[in-house]
């Protein structure tokens, strides 16, 4: 392929080194000083505590082992690691060349996991391989954020005023979306759907055309909500009575239990480890409600903890955009915020679900949920903003000085 060559090219030549050094920092040194660096790693390595703590007595009970979850989790920690080592050295342009290419190969999984995919829950939405499952929803949402903020730079001109420039990148990626809502996963599909037509707003498109988006955004969801009928027994439940009266011990199970985790765990929690629910009593304790598994044994201040550690990364994420903009570099800059978006946004939504203001979407909590696709291709993303920030760190400081 056209890019991998160039790949190879760009690797033997001189250039490789001097991007590695840009501004006279290597790009192991930017890493180091990046105040992303921290927040991430808190994010993750609490993760794996309380993966550890809301996994065990199911591993135990399934698979005989206590650290099974952990294990796993701690194998999918360290290929993203190694993984996210490649990314950083790859340089931004070459990213944008790839994106079509990666798109394209996304889609290509999401029709596999179709046909070969592994049932989970009446769900087709993971592929074998080994003794591990790849979801190829969760690398198709990068693709379609690096695919469209690729888009926008060769059309940025016509974005703003040819409606047919805008039209474009959202059908062809709804198309993509409508894969995903066939495995089924809506919420994966809303979320990304979400994150394109923000990334469109930044793009430039009217506030009319952003509106309409919208509005058909809503219409889109409501289509696939009234198409199956658990989404309209789950979207019913959800804007039902209080799920304590109506169906407690049915329909509205799992959310009465996170709810119940909540009330127990207070201002501080119970205590690492400690907390009951996750005995069985609270379904899928160590992936999408791992959330209420934190608020029972750390409390509110646990809690919100957390969430200021999230609001971190989506503060730098855009930071890293605008300085972006800043220095010219729109690709980095639309990336940037694309991902920034779709951090917050799905932690923002497994918290809403996680106390009811929203319906149960099926999403992991960024680094944090056990989780193999989802933490591998977060590390990726987030290997992606800090090779931006490496980037675009020396060009903005020579823009800089060149003002004063």
């Amino acid at each position: 392929m056209k890019f991998l060559q160039e790949w190879f090219v760009w690797a033997k030549s001189g250039e490789a080194k001097k991007r590695q050094t840009a501004g006279g920092r290597s790009i192991s040194r930017s890493v180091y000083q990046s105040a992303l660096l921290p927040v991430v790693m808190t994010l993750l390595l609490f993760g794996l505590v309380m993966v550890a703590s809301a996994s065990m007595p199911i591993a135990e009970r399934l698979y005989h082992d206590p650290f099974h979850y952990l294990t796993r989790q701690l194998i999918f920690a360290t290929l993203g690691f190694l993984l996210g080592l490649i990314v950083l050295q790859i340089p931004l342009h070459l990213w944008e060349k790839m994106s079509p290419a990666l798109l394209l190969g996304s889609a290509v999984l999401l029709v596999l996991v179709l046909l070969v995919g592994v049932k989970v829950n009446g769900a087709s939405r993971w592929i074998p391989i080994g003794p591990f499952r790849l979801q190829p929803s969760e690398f198709t949402k990068l693709a379609a954020y690096l695919y469209l903020a690729s888009y926008l730079v060769r059309h940025r001109d016509k974005v703003s005023t040819d409606l047919a420039a805008v039209l474009r990148p959202i059908a062809l990626l709804a198309g993509v979306s409508v894969l995903i809502l066939v495995e089924p996963d809506l919420g994966a599909a809303f979320v990304m759907m979400a994150v394109v037509i923000g990334m469109m707003w930044l793009g430039g498109v009217k506030p009319s055309q952003f509106a309409l988006f919208i509005l058909l955004g809503v219409l889109f969801v409501s289509i696939a909500i009234m198409m199956e009928p658990f989404r309209m027994a789950r979207m019913a439940s959800f804007l039902g009575d209080d799920p304590f009266l109506v169906d407690p011990k049915g329909k509205n199970y799992q959310i009465t239990q996170a709810l119940i985790a909540y009330g127990r765990g207070g201002w501080q929690g119970l205590g690492l480890g400690e907390g009951l629910q996750k005995l069985f009593y609270l379904p899928e304790a160590h992936t999408d409600f791992i959330l209420a598994v934190i608020a029972e044994e750390l409390g509110l201040f646990g809690t919100l903890s957390v969430v200021l550690l999230f609001s971190l990364v989506v503060w730098k994420a855009f930071q890293i955009a605008a300085r972006a903009s800043e220095g010219h570099q729109p690709f980095a800059s639309y990336l940037a915020y694309g991902i920034g978006i779709w951090i917050g946004l799905q932690a923002l939504i497994n918290l809403l679900v996680n106390v009811n203001l929203a319906p149960t979407k099926g999403l992991t909590l960024p680094l944090v949920s056990y989780g193999g696709s989802s933490l591998i291709v977060m590390m990726i993303a987030i290997a992606l903003l800090m090779r931006i920030e490496f980037e675009v760190g020396p060009i903005v400081e020579r823009k800089r000085r060149g003002n004063r």
